[in-house]
């Protein structure tokens, strides 16, 4: 089967192994705990072989900017609330105050249903420019062009406790 057949299939252990240097995968395994299921190489597929870069560049820019917007209003918002509801609004407002004025336009949040809670699962956020270059994310986010907010809110559940 094809890369793209067995990513669709969502069967990730029969996808080619991601290939990074000791510290770019520590870094990745802290950063995305999804790592345990070998997330990493979907995401290698849908997104990051459009990138033109070595995976363990591709990996090393998402790492960076996970850690950017970790240190930010972003960051300290979500930290500030794990167990709480976010809206919509909230999070697009803290991009903003983050990365600049109109950063929240350009973010969309997905949200699932688990159990008696609706929590947010997932930010998008566009970007677009030299991605892999020495840009930084506000600027690449600035861009980007706007978006469908997505949920309206969720609640801000602990990394890895899906």
């Amino acid at each position: 089967a094809t890369d793209q057949a067995s990513d669709k299939a969502h069967d990730w252990n029969a996808l080619h192994a991601v290939t990074l240097t000791p510290a770019n995968r520590s870094a990745l395994d802290k950063a995305m705990p999804g790592t345990r299921s070998v997330l990493e190489r979907h995401e290698w597929i849908v997104h990051g072989t459009c990138s033109g870069s070595s995976q363990d560049a591709y990996f090393a820019r998402a790492v960076l900017f996970l850690d950017t917007i970790d240190n930010s209003a972003v960051g300290t918002l979500f930290a500030q609330n794990i167990g709480k509801r976010l809206d919509n609004a909230t999070v697009r407002q803290a991009f903003d105050t983050a990365f600049g004025a109109g950063a929240g336009d350009r973010i969309r949040l997905a949200c699932e249903d688990d159990g008696g809670r609706r929590i947010i699962s997932e930010i998008t956020i566009g970007l677009r420019g030299d991605v892999i270059g020495t840009g930084g994310i506000g600027e690449l986010i600035a861009g980007s062009s706007k978006t469908d907010p997505g949920c309206t809110g969720g609640i801000v559940d602990p990394v890895g406790m899906q």
